[in-house]
């Protein structure tokens, strides 16, 4: 399901995100001047992952009635005009 709603990006800047924020805290308890800019980076990165999971449902398609389709890789069948020779 993540395939299929190519959120990858998401998960990989989440991910990113929580392993900047244990070096954080890591470089924060050995008392190194510049772990804030590692607490920076974290914070950027889980809100941009936060974003990326939020913008299928922001831009997805909508049908004839209305409903969502959140499956931008489903072919939507439409009925032929012309008969095929």
């Amino acid at each position: 399901m993540i395939k299929i709603m190519k959120l990858q990006k998401a998960v990989i800047a989440i991910l990113l995100g929580a392993l900047l924020l244990v070096a954080y805290f890591i470089m924060s308890a050995k008392d190194i001047s510049w772990s804030h800019y590692m607490l920076e980076v974290s914070g950027v990165l889980l809100m941009l992952g936060g974003l990326l999971f939020i913008y299928p449902i922001v831009f997805a398609r909508k049908d004839k009635e209305g409903c969502v389709e959140l499956d931008p890789e489903v072919v939507i069948e439409q009925p032929a005009d012309k008969t095929e020779l």
